[in-house]
C-alpha cells in the first residue's frame, strides 16, 4: 500500500473516532510546539533574521490551533502533552528529535560544518523536510475533515505550510549549490521516522477497531 494511501485510510479513521481524533490532534500539537521551541532555541541572539521569527512564530500558532481544535470534540478531553493523551507517544516524541539529531550528523559528516554553520545547515534540511511532509499529511487529514463534515479543519496551517517550503528553498538555494541532493538525502531520512510513526498509529487503531475475544 502507498504511504499516501495508508495516511488516507488511518486520517479516516481517526475522524470517525472522537477519542482518537483528540489524541490526534493533540500529537500534531505537541510535533508543532517541539518544532516552534527547536527553533527559537536555533534562533542567533541577535543575527536573527525575519523569516526565522516568521517561521518560529507560526509553528507555535499551529500548535496552539490545534490544540484549541480538540476543544471541537471535547472541551475536556487531552489538557497537555502527557503520554496519555498522545497517539504512539514514544514516537511522536522521537520524531522530530531523532530527526533533529540525524542532521547534525549528516551535515557535520557531508559537508564538514561545525558549531553555528552545522546548526544552520541542520535546521534549513530539518524543516525542509518537515514541510514536505507537512504539505502531504495535512492535505489528506483535511480530505478526511471534509469526508466527515468534521467541525475540525487544518487549511489555514497548509496554506502556512506551503509558504514555509518555498522559502527552505528558496534559502537552501542560498546554503549549497547542491541542495536538492542535500534536501533528498534528509527527506529519506525523515522517511523512515514517519513511517514508523505511522506503522506505530496504525496498531493502535487496529487494537482499538478489532473484534474483542469473547
Amino acid at each position: 500500500m502507498e504511504q499516501s494511501e495508508l495516511l488516507s485510510k488511518i486520517t479516516d479513521r481517526i475522524v470517525a473516532n472522537d477519542d482518537m481524533h483528540a489524541k490526534w490532534l493533540n500529537s500534531l500539537s505537541m510535533m508543532e510546539n517541539t518544532g516552534a521551541r527547536k527553533i527559537s532555541k536555533y534562533e542567533h541572539p541577535v543575527y536573527t533574521n525575519l523569516i526565522v521569527l516568521k517561521h518560529a512564530a507560526e509553528e507555535a500558532r499551529h500548535a496552539y490551533y490545534l490544540k484549541k481544535q480538540i476543544g471541537k470534540l471535547d472541551p475536556n478531553a487531552c489538557p497537555d502533552y502527557s503520554y496519555s493523551y498522545l497517539l504512539a507517544p514514544i514516537e511522536s516524541y522521537h520524531y522530530l528529535n531523532q530527526l533533529d539529531v540525524d542532521a547534525c550528523r549528516y551535515v557535520k559528516t557531508k559537508l564538514n560544518l561545525s558549531g553555528r554553520e552545522m546548526k544552520h545547515g541542520a535546521y534549513l534540511l530539518v524543516t525542509y523536510a518537515i514541510e514536505v511532509r507537512a504539505d502531504m499529511l495535512y492535505g489528506i487529514y483535511q480530505e478526511a475533515l471534509t469526508k466527515h463534515a468534521s467541525k475540525v479543519n487544518v487549511k489555514s496551517i497548509i496554506l502556512e505550510e506551503e509558504g514555509h517550503l518555498e522559502e527552505m528553498q528558496k534559502m537552501l538555494e542560498v546554503f549549497h549549490p547542491e541542495w536538492e541532493r542535500l534536501a533528498n538525502d534528509m527527506c529519506e531520512v525523515e522517511n523512515k521516522l514517519f513511517e514508523r510513526w505511522i506503522k506505530a498509529i496504525s496498531q493502535i487503531l487496529e487494537g482499538v477497531t478489532s473484534p474483542q475475544p469473547c
